[in-house]
């Protein structure tokens, strides 16, 4: 033997401390669009998700410096950080984390045997719940400190002209407007997809090509989700008349595609273990994703299309493992 051998708790806290490095550019275009907002939910979400980890260690007798440090609860709160509208109300990250941590890792028996995304099960909670908190999406301008704590603790009255539909939502319930109609007078519209919110998707984009680089996963699950993305919309692009559901360059820059596929499909433990089982796993949450834009009632459908996914994953291995052994 020329080298030692890698304690796994070791190589997971390793890759868990690259992804939340990845998560830095994005984050720190999301600060730059949403000022204090975003770091506020990053507070919450991480306190939320810590502490809920810790009592679920308590009351489970395990140790807390293992599981507490190996920052898996940490990197679902800055997935949710990132995912929840700024200035949400302070107690809808606190509920969100809890329930990532809670319900989603330790109501299965901890970091390991989760078979459900922590991240999207905590946002699909607060979804169901509080319908209205979560589609209250500020406008792409910084709000000053003190209209932040206000925002989001409920200080006060809220401040003017703060918040506004995002592009998805905006496109999905159109009528009127033609698309190049909406981006040259909707203020949420921006060059391809959202006003700035295309500078975060880019942010995103280079820290999964960061993650790809160092082997942190397989470029099978972002692949499958962008590539069916691309293809689904491409397929429903019906130009730029009232009735278009938008072009594939906008699906892919706008909402949480490029979040989803570098660090939502990648999750290890609730997604396939095989080459082909990531393939088709990520093919299936992009199909979803479109489907639920254009057909659903959501305007971004993530978090469900990845839940519904996860229930798939021993038919997907199934389905690799045959298919492997019948090509051998």
């Amino acid at each position: 033997m020329t080298g030692e051998a890698i304690d796994p708790s070791e190589r997971l806290r390793n890759s868990l401390q690259q992804v939340l490095l990845a998560c830095l550019p994005g984050l720190l275009v999301l600060l730059w669009l949403h000022g204090w907002g975003m770091l506020l939910n990053l507070l919450l979400c991480t306190a939320a998700a810590l502490g809920t980890e810790a009592v679920a260690l308590l009351a489970r007798q395990r140790p807390l410096r293992g599981e507490l440090g190996d920052g898996s609860a940490l990197v679902s709160a800055t997935l949710l950080a990132l995912a929840l509208p700024a200035y949400a109300p302070w107690w809808l990250p606190l509920i969100a984390g809890s329930a990532a941590i809670g319900v989603g890792k330790h109501l299965f028996g901890g970091i390991g045997k989760n078979p459900f995304n922590p991240a999207m099960l905590g946002y699909a909670v607060v979804l169901l719940a509080f319908p209205t908190d979560m589609t209250h999406w500020p406008a792409p301008q910084p709000l000053g400190f003190g209209d932040s704590l206000q925002a989001v603790f409920g200080l006060g009255p809220q401040p003017d002209a703060w918040a506004q539909a995002t592009v998805l939502d905006t496109l999905r319930n159109n009528r009127s407007l033609t698309v190049d109609e909406l981006f040259a007078s909707h203020p949420g519209f921006g060059q391809f997809a959202g006003r700035g919110s295309e500078w975060a998707s880019l942010a995103f984009l280079l820290g999964g090509l960061f993650l790809l680089q160092r082997k942190v996963f397989s470029w099978h699950a972002p692949a499958g989700l962008l590539g069916s993305l691309f293809v689904a919309s491409l397929l429903g692009w019906n130009g730029s008349g009232s009735d278009s559901h938008g072009s594939p360059l906008l699906h892919l820059l706008a909402g949480s595609s490029m979040l989803a596929a570098f660090f939502i499909v990648t999750e290890p433990v609730s997604g396939p273990r095989s080459p082909l089982a990531r393939l088709l796993f990520g093919v299936g949450a992009g199909l979803l994703i479109y489907l639920i834009r254009v057909c659903g009632s959501y305007p971004d459908g993530t978090a469900f299309a990845v839940l519904l996914m996860n229930l798939c994953v021993p038919t997907l291995e199934r389905w690799s493992a045959r298919w492997q052994q019948e090509a051998s």
